[in-house]
């Protein structure tokens, strides 16, 4: 099988975003349109079409590729994405602190992090990149599209490393709340801890038997009728942790449209998915600042809860 060379990309942002790369293995195609078209067949053939028309598809130099441009195997080639009729997200984020190698992000409930799907210049990454100018933006960790909450940015690619190694090395303190049901025979406060895998469908987490690899502290904060106020603080960093670890306690977060079971409201912006980043502390790895960065995102409030769990009927 032949190696695909690892590639940086030498071509500039456009509205925000970095070009996406592909490499062209030797293949029987006649067109690069036909190699698109059946290597992204999830992408119909005519958003392919329109993007090299409008010269979203580039080679290595910046140049261009033509509709009846033919394919030529062993080079790298970019294209920009652009999606017809994105969805705006109609909350907005706050920038909490920046200087010349963080930035620190307050990041409301249903935006994505990065772009994926049907988002791309509606993302936290793309936002900030177009308002800041900000060319070498990257997160260095992520919190869910439902998720609202702190979200830690590197600026400078020279130290980028020694923010991401802080999370490596569990050098971090993340603090969650969330609104979840109550069990009254719940001991709490309590650590569980889980082997957590990828599940069905693909973007789901499951518990399955063996070492754990996902471990959470768990504190009941409050109580409201059937509901309760939570502090979770992760130790590790699983991707749904604390929403596999809640559901599998018998108290799933409210509006959670993944866990115990797929629903609906993933999208009803009336109902956010009750889990706020809340705060983040850590030692600055290259100012050796103490830092602390508190979310100014809410949760609703116990009165808003009930008329969404017990809708009034006349």
């Amino acid at each position: 099988m032949q190696r695909e060379p690892s590639v940086s990309s030498p071509l500039p942002l456009r509205a925000g975003l970095s070009p996406s790369c592909v490499w062209l293995p030797e293949a029987p195609h006649t067109l690069l349109l036909d190699f698109l078209t059946i290597r992204f067949n999830e992408i119909p053939r005519s958003i392919w079409q329109q993007r090299l028309v409008e010269g979203l598809v580039l080679n290595q130099q910046g140049m261009p590729f033509e509709l009846d441009s033919p394919y030529i195997a062993n080079q790298h080639i970019y294209y920009y994405r652009h999606i017809e009729n994105e969805p705006q997200i109609p909350f907005i984020e706050q920038v909490l602190y920046q200087d010349e190698h963080l930035l620190v992000a307050d990041k409301p409930h249903f935006l994505p992090v990065i772009p994926s799907g049907k988002y791309v210049q509606e993302t936290l990454l793309t936002r900030l990149k177009n308002k800041l100018a900000l060319d070498h933006l990257a997160p260095i960790h992520r919190i869910d599209r439902e998720t609202a909450g702190i979200v830690l940015f590197s600026i400078n690619p020279e130290t980028r490393d020694a923010y991401q190694a802080l999370f490596r090395s569990h050098s971090i303190h993340k603090t969650y709340e969330a609104i979840a049901s109550n069990r009254e025979d719940l001991t709490l406060p309590m650590t569980y801890q889980s082997r957590m895998v990828k599940g069905e469908p693909f973007f789901r987490m499951k518990e399955i038997e063996g070492e754990y690899n996902a471990k959470t502290n768990i504190e009941r904060l409050e109580v409201n009728g059937d509901f309760a106020k939570y502090r979770l603080s992760p130790i590790t960093g699983k991707q749904h942790q604390l929403r596999v670890h809640l559901a599998a306690l018998g108290i799933p977060i409210l509006f959670d449209a993944f866990y115990p079971v797929l629903a609906d409201w993933k999208t009803d912006y009336s109902k956010p998915l009750q889990l706020l980043a809340k705060d983040i502390a850590f030692v600055d790895p290259v100012s050796q600042r103490s830092h602390y960065f508190t979310s100014e995102q809410q949760l609703l409030d116990w009165e808003s809860i009930e008329q969404l769990t017990h809708p009034h009927h006349d």
